[in-house]
């Protein structure tokens, strides 16, 4: 029952905490105040438009996600024996894939592919998706269920993946999916999920027991401040976006004692 408040709660605080949306409100209610004649919206004014004329005008996105996406990298050499790969949700879309009829991607679809290319590359691995319907309203397809349609669509015969399909966030990938591993001491396992969420994925898994590997993937920033203007403004809106929701994540999870780092290192 917890954790279902808790998951119900942090939906709800994001719809409204997310910054865009966020500084879209406060712009709006500025204007409406100014437009009213009181003279104290200019503050909310101000500090909504502060925030998209920072992101349109500074590298101020790759800023914010650069210490995430260069946390963890992937081991160099990399290892010559992989026992397993656990790939976490995220990188499907479940309305467009029912609407539809076939299988879709987001933006994060490198984790799909990677999971293939593992695969391919270490044929004696186990391949472990985890996924729910992290969506509050349900949906008939899971994660899993899409993960399974690409998957065999990409050549991977059923028996190589196991599919974990209740975990609705970082959290439940960990804990229902280790059961299903069941890692002994000794073995490798990869975890692929993207660069800037893998510092959260691993905190939750060291502290679900698991000592797993990162296996990052799906970067959005170059390596040079010139790179943060390389992005349409709109993609850089949603990447600030997304690093500030890991930020958020990190220290909740930290609160809630679902990490033992505020930050996780290597």
């Amino acid at each position: 029952m917890l954790d279902d408040a808790l998951f119900l709660a942090s939906k709800a605080f994001w719809m409204v905490a997310r910054p865009n949306t966020l500084a879209l409100l406060l712009l709006s209610l500025g204007v409406l105040l100014l437009l009213a004649r009181r003279r104290f919206g200019r503050w909310p004014a101000l500090l909504g438009l502060a925030w998209f004329i920072a992101v349109a005008t500074t590298p101020l996105a790759t800023w914010l996600t650069w210490p995430l996406e260069n946390r963890f990298a992937r081991p160099d050499p990399a290892p010559t024996r992989v026992d397993g790969v656990v790939v976490l949700g995220g990188a499907v879309d479940q309305e467009l894939t029912a609407a539809r009829g076939i299988p879709a991607l987001n933006g994060a679809a490198e984790r799909m592919t990677e999971a293939v290319a593992l695969a391919r590359r270490f044929p004696q691995a186990r391949i472990i998706f985890t996924g729910g319907t992290p969506n509050p309203l349900g949906n008939a397809l899971t994660e899993a269920d899409v993960a399974r349609q690409v998957f065999t669509a990409l050549g991977l015969p059923p028996e190589r993946v196991v599919y974990e399909n209740q975990a609705r966030n970082t959290h439940e990938n960990a804990t229902l999916s280790r059961p299903l591993a069941n890692p002994q001491p000794g073995q490798v396992w990869l975890l692929v999920t993207s660069a800037s969420h893998m510092p959260r994925a691993m905190g939750v898994f060291r502290a679900a027991g698991w000592p797993i590997t990162a296996w990052p993937v799906n970067y959005s920033t170059g390596t040079t401040h010139a790179s943060g203007y390389d992005a349409p403004f709109s993609q850089r809106l949603g990447m600030a976006e997304w690093a500030l929701r890991e930020y958020t994540g990190l220290a909740a999870y930290w609160a809630l004692g679902r990490t033992n780092a505020l930050l996780p290192a290597p």
